[in-house]
């Protein structure tokens, strides 16, 4: 008979279990005002971001100048000719390659357009 009683209890615990879980679910309109907030908040503070790919190739000196000379131009200490400073400039170093992202799109093509022209061959901006 005890045996039965557990059985009858776990029962009961499960049908409250999933009745609870079946009232306590948003409505539509709670989800889909949910949504409608979050696409306004991910439009006032998303900003488009722009990156592009340099390839070093087999020039080892220019590849361990590289890194340290855009640092420098990022943080303003180096001027690159007639490329203005990309604040928010990020660079990620990888060992055939570097990559460089900003929210600055002229200054991205800028800095693509000096950098082929110093002989580095860049995946191009996406």
């Amino acid at each position: 008979s005890s045996h039965y009683f557990g059985y009858a209890l776990s029962i009961l615990r499960s049908a409250q279990c999933a009745l609870g879980s079946f009232m306590n679910q948003p409505s539509e309109s709670r989800i889909v005002l949910a949504k409608i907030l979050a696409q306004k908040w991910l439009r006032q503070e998303a900003t488009p971001e722009y990156r592009m790919d340099i390839l070093f190739g087999f020039d080892a000196k220019k590849a361990k100048m590289l890194p340290s000379l855009l640092r420098a131009f990022r943080d303003g200490r180096v001027r690159l000719s007639s490329t203005a400073q990309i604040s928010d400039l990020g660079i990620q170093e990888d060992g055939e390659s570097l990559q460089v992202w900003s929210s600055n799109h002229q200054g991205m093509k800028d800095l693509q357009t000096w950098l082929e022209k110093q002989g580095y061959e860049t995946s191009g901006m996406w």
